[in-house]
């Protein structure tokens, strides 16, 4: 039995530039082109450039052909694909440059072509993460503890159980471990379920796995690989930041206006407000605002851990002029409370901002310091939402999340209210349907200029025939969470059955439908998605391919990734964590 190989191009440096997904979406590009026009040429190219998302939001048409014809004049050049990729690769350089570059957030996993770098520091401290906590698996104890000056750990995850195991490890229960293929030797099909159920799992939990497929896993492609193991340890570091979880928060803010607005913060925010918390308490007179520049000295960690526990404190830690000593005693004083090695002094005096955000994270778990007030507490509980509408925003934010937008949500409620997150998720699902001059981008302090926005999500709604009775832009903005809800299960709804049209299913129920969970027109929908299923497999076993999500061309694998991705992503187990933090879609 053979598998699939993917996408090749002759040059092995070229090859490893994209993933796989990206490599497939490109060709898919190019094969249109040549299809239209017998060939294709470099003149062709700023039109198809332009409409990808890694320019149209940097570079228009025209800059996109000033750019090019700078390093070829000769429009009418035929092109092959990897001159393609080429062209691209110098655009996509080129569009950098012009934004300043790009930042990057802690343990986010962006999926960026170029450059591909991985800090060994990080890499040293997700694998002693995982040497701690998997060593007792059954499965996987035999192939620890694993070497970080090694490629182990990539190598490790070809197979999926470590990620899957990994996944359960942050969020329990998230995968039924009696699913997991764990036979020392994996056939392609099991290895491939393993990939699948990870992705997916991933997704489930609030990871961003756009640009992530199947095959990149099974290859174990390093920055990948790297990446989602980041975004998964975050989970689990700050799964407890949020009042849910950790109702004594509520000690951080004076009010209930202050409450609402500390519900809304992300996970790192709220610890950067933990910790400021604790400081101002013990006299430190700065604000630290980030998790990098602001702890390079150790002062602000002696200061905390002095307010935490000032039994394994010491005057010499503030005393020490060496901020590398200073560093040193500041870990060993953090050891004390059980607190995992997450970093070295030489990380906190570089300003790792991904290692600082750990521990600190690890510090807030093992001693918080908040009080325990019963009253503090039950006015928590009163400001959280009721089960039913936690469970239904929690499926929404990661479901608006999954689709790749801009925009990272953390609580719909409040993200929603300017209409810039609506009017990004509408033009994802619609292509095209937003007018973006008439857009007002954050931040925004105007708030008519919110309600414009709001406004233009209502009315391409109608245009689309969404039930929008009564129904005007500055709800939204005023956060009314039943119309923010209902608003966005239609548009739910509506994504399921674009998405099970497009891999061709016969579909002839209404959004309505879903949303009020009409039986019978339910089951013609799961029919005909089933249907569908048995005859995709009925071809792949006469053809003698496995189907793994790289094995099938271009658009086919644009469409598979959507069923198992988007559809499969609403279905979400209640149990697993609130904390969010996306399926593979494509434009």
């Amino acid at each position: 039995m053979s598998s699939y190989q993917g996408v090749i191009v002759s040059d092995p440096w070229l090859q490893i530039q994209f993933t796989q997904v990206e490599l497939r979406t490109l060709k898919s590009k190019f094969i249109s082109v040549r299809t239209q026009h017998g060939r294709v040429t470099v003149g062709d190219l700023p039109p198809v450039f332009s409409k990808l998302k890694a320019f149209s939001e940097m570079l228009n048409e025209d800059e996109i052909k000033t750019i090019m014809g700078e390093s070829n004049s000769n429009t009418g050049e035929e092109i092959d694909f990897e001159a393609f990729l080429r062209a691209y690769l110098n655009l996509h350089g080129r569009a950098t440059a012009k934004s300043g570059g790009s930042k990057s957030s802690f343990l986010k996993a962006t999926t960026t072509t170029v450059h591909h770098a991985i800090n060994e520091s990080e890499k040293a401290s997700y694998v002693a993460h995982i040497n701690s906590y998997l060593a007792e698996d059954k499965f996987l104890k035999k192939f620890l503890p694993i070497d970080p000056a090694t490629n182990a750990l990539f190598d490790l995850a070809k197979n999926g159980v470590l990620l899957c195991k990994l996944i359960n490890i942050a969020v329990p229960g998230t995968i039924d471990e009696r699913a997991i293929n764990t036979k020392k030797v994996l056939n392609p099909w099991e290895r491939n379920e393993n990939h699948t159920l990870c992705l997916n799992s991933a997704k489930a939990i609030g990871c961003t796995v756009v640009n992530i497929g199947t095959q990149d896993l099974v290859e174990g492609r390093p920055h990948l690989v790297f990446g989602l193991i980041s975004q998964i340890i975050k989970i689990q570091l700050l799964a407890d930041l949020n009042l849910k979880k950790t109702p004594q928060l509520v000690e951080l803010v004076d009010d209930s206006k202050d409450v609402e607005e500390l519900l809304s913060l992300a996970p790192e925010k709220v610890l950067l407000k933990w910790m400021n918390f604790h400081l101002k308490k013990v006299g430190y007179e700065k604000q630290v605002t980030n998790f990098s520049s602001d702890l390079k000295d150790g002062e602000a960690y002696a200061y905390l851990l002095n307010a935490l526990a000032p039994e394994h404190s010491t005057p010499s830690t503030l005393d020490t002029k060496d901020p590398t000593e200073r560093a040193n005693m500041v870990l060993q004083q953090a050891e004390k409370l059980d607190c995992k090695r997450y970093l070295t002094p030489k990380d906190i005096v570089e300003g790792s901002p991904n290692l600082n955000l750990a521990f600190v994270a690890q510090i807030f778990q093992h001693r918080n310091g908040l009080s325990t007030d019963s009253k503090n507490v039950s006015f928590a509980e009163m400001m959280t939402d009721d089960a039913q509408t936690s469970r239904e925003e929690r499926c929404f934010r990661l479901w608006i999340n999954s689709l790749g937008v801009a925009t990272y949500v953390n609580n719909v409620f409040e993200d929603v209210r300017n209409g810039w997150v609506l009017l990004e998720v509408l033009d994802k699902i619609y292509p095209g349907s937003v007018n973006w001059k008439h857009a007002n981008k954050p931040p925004i302090k105007m708030p008519f200029k919110k309600v414009e926005n709001c406004n233009q999500v209502i009315k391409i709604g109608k245009e689309l025939n969404f039930s929008l009775v009564n129904v005007a832009g500055n709800d939204v903005v005023q956060g009314n969470k039943k119309l923010i809800l209902e608003e966005d299960k239609k548009l739910n709804a509506t994504y399921i059955i674009s998405v099970a049209r497009k891999l061709g299913c016969s579909i002839f129920l209404l959004p309505e439908d879903v949303i009020e969970v009409n039986q019978k027109m339910m089951l013609t929908l799961t029919a005909s998605i089933m249907y569908w299923s048995l005859q995709q497999q009925v071809e792949e076993s006469e053809d003698g391919e496995i189907p793994d999500e790289s094995s099938v061309s271009p658009n086919e694998g644009e469409i598979e990734t959507a069923v198992t991705g988007e559809v499969s992503s609403l279905a979400i187990d209640d149990s697993v964590s609130d904390t969010a933090l996306l399926p593979q879609v494509k434009n």
